[in-house]
């Protein structure tokens, strides 16, 4: 994956352990978020995905659960077409504490796959299929889903479809 430094001092995306899906990716800002504040983090790279591959940004898991870290929009896509710098949406969660993130701090961690292009067919109706047009937790697997169904889950959508 060739990757251009915007920012020498930041260091290429690089896997902690041997195994690991994801290349940890740093901030190349110092910042604090106030409690639900969320920003736009330059990392300092721009990166040149091949044709047929995507690169996902992933939060880190750490983050999230001890620090309340999120992203806005995971897992974020870079198309193979993209060469501008990297840039990754945090939220903080957390209701009380601000969290503060130094530059050079492992912030997200990029994902790369191999991508299929669809061809898409307009069709006057899809084949059948076990599940059908079950959506949102049509299949189970916590007693909330049985409790609260969808229209009572406490958003509205206003024009267009669901």
């Amino acid at each position: 994956m060739l990757v251009q430094r915007l920012d020498p001092d930041v260091p290429l995306p690089a896997y902690a352990l041997p195994g690991d899906a994801g290349a940890d990716i740093v901030t190349a800002v110092d910042i604090t978020l106030a409690p639900g504040e969320r920003a736009v983090l330059p990392t300092g790279i721009a990166i040149a995905v091949p044709d047929g591959f995507a690169a996902f940004v992933h939060p880190r898991s750490g983050l999230a659960a001890r620090a309340g870290l999120g992203l806005v929009n995971a897992p974020g896509t870079i198309d193979s077409g993209y060469r501008g710098e990297i840039k990754v949406i945090v939220i903080n969660h957390d209701r009380t504490e601000p969290l503060h993130l130094a530059r050079g701090e492992r912030v997200a961690q990029l994902v790369v796959q191999r991508v299929e292009r669809a061809e898409f067919r307009a069709v006057d109706e899809l084949p059948s299929s076990e599940r059908g047009a079950g959506g949102h937790g049509s299949t189970g697997g916590a007693a909330v889903l049985d409790a609260r169904p969808l229209e009572d889950a406490g958003a509205t959508v206003k024009g267009g479809r669901q």
